[in-house]
């Protein structure tokens, strides 16, 4: 070949190194670690440039086009850059973990392997109420004294179900049937393996104040002690224009543009169109868009025209 190419060495993150392999400690015995990881920011660069090696551009024209990219959404270099992850984390939220199919995964067989002895459990101050507004969600928390009884009778319920499946496993019983009664909050393990594309996606969903507390915590791990260290710009970019940002519907811009030229008629008359309001101009009180929309009101410190 009469082409020459230079001759490339694997990128690596020093920050990212000094953690390899090292667990960050989620909830009551879960973790987070790094094992392996492909590509850093400057691959995000190259990949867009479609250039090999770190290029000739300075820093600031490299921070210029990753935030370019996330700010209009072009997502197809993030997915040059990739991280495997070892996580220990309770069944009932690895089950919504895993509805995020965009990953590598290989977990934990208790077909082969004995259960993990470990089951998240709850303090007495922890249990959290139904939320009226969220039905899948939560909001504020029972009193003490309940929650004292609840936790009692969670720690006899654990002890209980690992005593009978302990019996099953001494008794012969094969593995994949003596776990069918353990626990959602018994622990398992994984290897996950995704790119940064589909991880900003998961992490933005499950860092959202409406997601559930326990896998929020995991992915707040992920994003600020690993994908800080791993790729800042794209990080600080990701918290600039998906986090920190928020975004209006159609109908929303009419209503704030109408509420801007105080034409209030115009405001009522449109939420009554978009079944917002009833005739008589009074709120629908389950109206999860209305009620999405005052939250951003109440962020930018704007009063709601209702």
């Amino acid at each position: 070949m009469s082409e020459k190419f230079e001759n490339l060495e694997k990128l690596r993150v020093p920050a990212l190194d000094d953690i390899l392999g090292v667990p960050f400690k989620v909830l009551k015995d879960g973790f987070v670690r790094v094992i392996d990881y492909l590509g850093a920011d400057e691959s995000i660069v190259q990949a867009a440039r479609v250039s090999y090696g770190k290029g000739t551009k300075k820093i600031r024209e490299d921070e210029a086009l990753i935030r370019y990219l996330l700010r209009h959404q072009h997502t197809t270099p993030l997915e040059m850059c990739e991280i495997k992850l070892h996580v220990r984390v309770p069944m009932d939220c690895w089950r919504q973990w895993i509805r995020h199919r965009t990953a590598n995964v290989n977990e934990y067989s208790t077909r082969y392997s004995i259960a993990i002895d470990a089951a998240e459990w709850t303090k007495s101050d922890e249990w959290r109420k139904q939320a009226i507004t969220n039905r899948q969600g939560s909001e504020g928390f029972v009193e003490i004294a309940q929650g004292e009884e609840l936790t009692k009778q969670e720690s006899e319920l654990h002890k209980l179900t690992r005593a009978v499946y302990q019996k099953r496993i001494d008794a012969g019983v094969a593995r994949e049937q003596a776990r069918k009664d353990l626990l959602l909050s018994t622990y398992t393990e994984a290897y996950w393996k995704i790119d940064l594309h589909n991880l900003l996606h998961f992490l933005e969903l499950r860092m959202e104040v409406n997601a559930q507390l326990e896998i929020r915590n995991y992915a707040e791990v992920i994003c600020n002690e690993i994908v800080k260290r791993w790729c800042p710009i794209t990080w600080q970019a990701f918290w600039d224009y998906r986090m920190n940002s928020m975004a209006f519907s159609g109908l929303e811009i009419k209503i704030i543009t109408a509420m801007l030229k105080g034409e209030n008629n115009e405001v009522n008359e449109f939420a009554k169109e978009f079944g917002w309001l009833k005739e008589d101009g009074t709120k629908k009180t389950m109206n999860r868009e209305l009620f999405e929309f005052e939250e951003k009101l109440e962020k930018l410190k704007i009063q709601s025209p209702w």
